[in-house]
């Protein structure tokens, strides 16, 4: 009776902690909410007049069309993967992954300079072969640009889920169609994509936050969506008010699209009726076919990656002596230590809140996991301008804190990167939590029971005998949120501190005013850094299911 009050004791621990960051996590949200509702100023009146409506339509047309265009793009290449033997495969399942690691603004400002009037397709074009096209026919700097470059660098989310879906099924579901007379497009229509159903529409959920949550691409292209308006909104005009009521207005976008995602789901559920499962092996392709699927697989690749990598390598190039300088290698210490600290700071919230969620079952802590994942479906322009309301009203307090005990007063927060690190907390918990949660589902609670039945307290168990068994689930959230937070845009260059940028700051700055050689060299290292990180975390993956 005593173990049991002193286990109960323990989890309140866990529970007030968790408790705690949760409320840090609403904060802002509730902040949006209770601003949204407030007395409307001239601005967001002229806006919800006149620009709103455009606002609207164009991030609903970005939306519509991405999410066709890397849903078939993405379960194709996946089912590919999966179920066919062809050249290069093995690489390509990895590889195919890869334009994860560019940033989608860098691939913007990338093609538009590939495609631009002095860049080497017209350069080629006019000088070896005399011949002059229309620059219209090469302008990506429209809207359906920005759906084509979302689609390059986005689709892997939904390759990677629907794959890894695929990969985990019973191959007699595809013996049992075939053996029914079905041909390869009627068992991929008729059984592969039904069954797929949610793995598909949970990539398209990812995609489609992303998009949302973009502000370099549709700010080089020229589009104006809800970020734009934010950013415009708020610097343009310092008009904090409306910016938050675009903010809140966005907010019921996002909230569309996951009840939407909820009811195209459905209760459908799809399960084995046996324990015993053979998983799809890779039919062998031959003659046409082979090189059919090995020439969609690798086209996709070199557009998505191979061919904005070379061209930024040669921008590096041309730029390596202006560029590489004391002042290059204070970006790099600066992004290195802002996505260390950053997801060292999540792993350890991700750890506690999720240590209690799994110690704790009940309503409480179905709550407490899905709060802490919520984070992530809001946009970092969103969760900057809450933060930064939250941090200022902080700031004034501390400010006449120190002049009523006459003491030199001075603003502490906004001049530090404690409001930074903060909303990355808010933006990629989901990230960390997402990754240990997974940990901690595998290993259950068996061996921490018998650790405390050993006499060993919550806090030891935890440290001695948890941690140890899902290091592999800590390193790969770190790695994950450490690659988001390199790449991070919105929330970086609204909250960084005077005279503080990171690589993807500078990049973004660069390509800004159209000096698109300059900004190759920052951009090449985010692609090579988080390229590595993918491939030690799928590396740490592999390790672990084996």
């Amino acid at each position: 009776m005593k173990v049991v009050q002193q286990m109960k004791k323990q989890l309140d621990i866990w529970a007030v902690l968790s408790f705690l960051f949760i409320a840090i996590i609403l904060m802002p949200n509730i902040l949006i909410a209770v601003e949204f509702f407030s007395e409307s100023n001239d601005n967001w009146i002229h806006i919800k007049e006149f620009l709103l409506a455009d606002i609207i339509r164009n991030t609903v047309v970005i939306l519509f069309f991405t999410g066709i265009t890397t849903t078939i793009i993405g379960t194709s290449l996946a089912w590919l993967i999966t179920a066919y033997q062809f050249p290069l495969r093995n690489f390509l399942k990895w590889g195919l992954i890869l334009p994860l690691a560019i940033p989608p603004f860098i691939g913007a400002y990338t093609y538009h300079g590939i495609l631009s009037y002095t860049g080497i397709i017209q350069s080629t074009l006019r000088n070896n072969f005399d011949i002059s096209v229309n620059q219209q026919y090469f302008n990506i700097m429209n809207i359906e640009g920005t759906i084509f470059i979302f689609t390059l660098f986005l689709f892997p989310y939904i390759f990677v889920i629907t794959k890894s879906f695929l990969q985990n099924q019973p191959s007699s579901i595809i013996e049992n169609a075939r053996l029914l007379g079905g041909n390869a497009f009627e068992v991929f229509f008729r059984v592969i994509l039904p069954i797929s159903r949610a793995a598909i529409v949970g990539g398209i959920t990812i995609v489609m936050l992303e998009i949302i949550n973009d502000y370099g691409v549709v700010k080089l292209f020229g589009v104006q969506t809800f970020i734009t308006a934010i950013f415009q909104t708020w610097f343009g005009m310092g008009d904090l008010d409306s910016a938050f009521k675009i903010a809140g207005t966005l907010m019921i976008v996002v909230i569309f699209i996951l009840v939407f995602e909820k009811i195209i789901q459905g209760r459908k559920r799809y399960s084995y009726s046996t324990s015993k499962i053979k998983p799809i092996q890779p039919q062998l392709l031959s003659g046409t076919k082979k090189w059919m699927a090995f020439s969609y697989c690798f086209g996709i690749f070199a557009i998505a990656f191979l061919i904005p990598f070379i061209q930024l390598i040669y921008w590096v190039f041309m730029t390596f002596e202006k560029i590489w300088s004391v002042e290059f290698f204070t970006l790099i210490k600066n992004s290195f230590f802002v996505a260390a600290v950053g997801a060292t700071v999540i792993v350890v919230l991700a750890l506690i809140i999720a240590n209690y969620t799994r110690l704790h079952r009940g309503v409480v802590s179905k709550i407490i996991s899905k709060l802490s994942v919520l984070g992530y479906s809001i946009p970092g322009a969103v969760i900057a301008i809450a933060v930064i309301t939250v941090f200022l009203a902080l700031d004034d307090y501390i400010y006449s804190l120190f002049q009523s005990f006459q003491a030199e007063p001075s603003f502490f927060f906004r001049t530090s990167l404690i409001v930074l690190i903060s909303a990355y907390v808010i933006r990629f918990l989901a990230v960390g939590f997402n990754s240990i949660d997974a940990g901690f589902e595998k290993v259950g609670t068996n061996f921490t029971d018998a650790s405390r039945t050993l006499g060993s307290s919550t806090i030891g168990s935890f440290f001695k005998v948890d941690i140890p068994m899902i290091k592999g689930g800590i390193m790969g959230g770190f790695i994950l949120v450490f690659v988001d937070i390199l790449k991070e845009l919105p929330l970086t260059m609204l909250l960084q501190p005077f005279n503080f940028s990171t690589l993807a700051t500078k990049a973004f700055v660069y390509a800004n005013d159209e000096m698109v050689n300059e900004a190759a060299s920052a951009s090449v290292l985010i692609i090579l850094i988080s390229a590595l990180c993918i491939f030690v975390f799928h590396k740490v993956l592999d390790k672990e299911s084996s």
